[in-house]
């Protein structure tokens, strides 16, 4: 099946097929299974995609708002051509483990214990976004902005951190695991 420039407002489900420049409004699409489907130019605003199962699922240039994404395991789906963003979304314990994810931007989102374990993140931006217990191991987060970023902790020995951008108020994020107290108040 193939849809085109259309919108769906407050579907539960969807038909498996490949969608481009099509609008998602209001939708509850939790726990849906999206293997093999496609999404080219879309946008999922104010849904609930929770525990979504992504298997092999292409996103390309896909825009979230205001959504809702529970555990999601981006890391399984297609990669050829994996291009979105995030703004005002809540994230929390979905994985992008391994994923190349250059220049996305994640603005106003909520991302506890998200899994960014090897992956790409060279050029992201993270504004305003909280970043509490989210895993970064072996990560590439070359000129990544962390700047207004909260709550994250980065062990630079174990990441890849060249030009990265950081607040002075965030350095503390990044000598976690010394144990060092950081008086901020001075």
């Amino acid at each position: 099946m193939y849809f085109e420039t259309q919108v769906f407002e407050g579907a539960g489900s969807l038909q498996r097929g490949e969608y481009e420049n099509c609008t998602f409004v209001n939708c509850d699409l939790t726990e849906g299974d999206f293997t093999g489907f496609k999404f080219i130019d879309c946008v999922f605003e104010g849904c609930n995609l929770s525990m979504i199962k992504p298997a092999a699922t292409a996103f390309q240039e896909v825009k979230f708002k205001d959504s809702k994404m529970l555990g999601i395991r981006f890391d399984i789906a297609n990669g050829f051509g994996l291009a979105f963003s995030f703004e005002n979304c809540r994230l929390d314990h979905s994985s992008f483990f391994r994923l190349r994810l250059r220049k996305t931007k994640f603005r106003n989102c909520d991302m506890e214990g998200v899994d960014f374990g090897e992956a790409d993140l060279s050029e992201a931006v993270f504004e305003n976004t909280n970043l509490r217990q989210a895993i970064f191991d072996n990560s590439v987060l070359e000129k990544a902005d962390f700047r207004t970023a909260s709550g994250f902790s980065i062990d630079p020995e174990r990441n890849r951190l060249k030009k990265a951008r950081f607040a002075q108020s965030g350095l503390a994020g990044l000598l976690d695991k010394y144990q060092i107290q950081v008086d901020k108040s001075l």
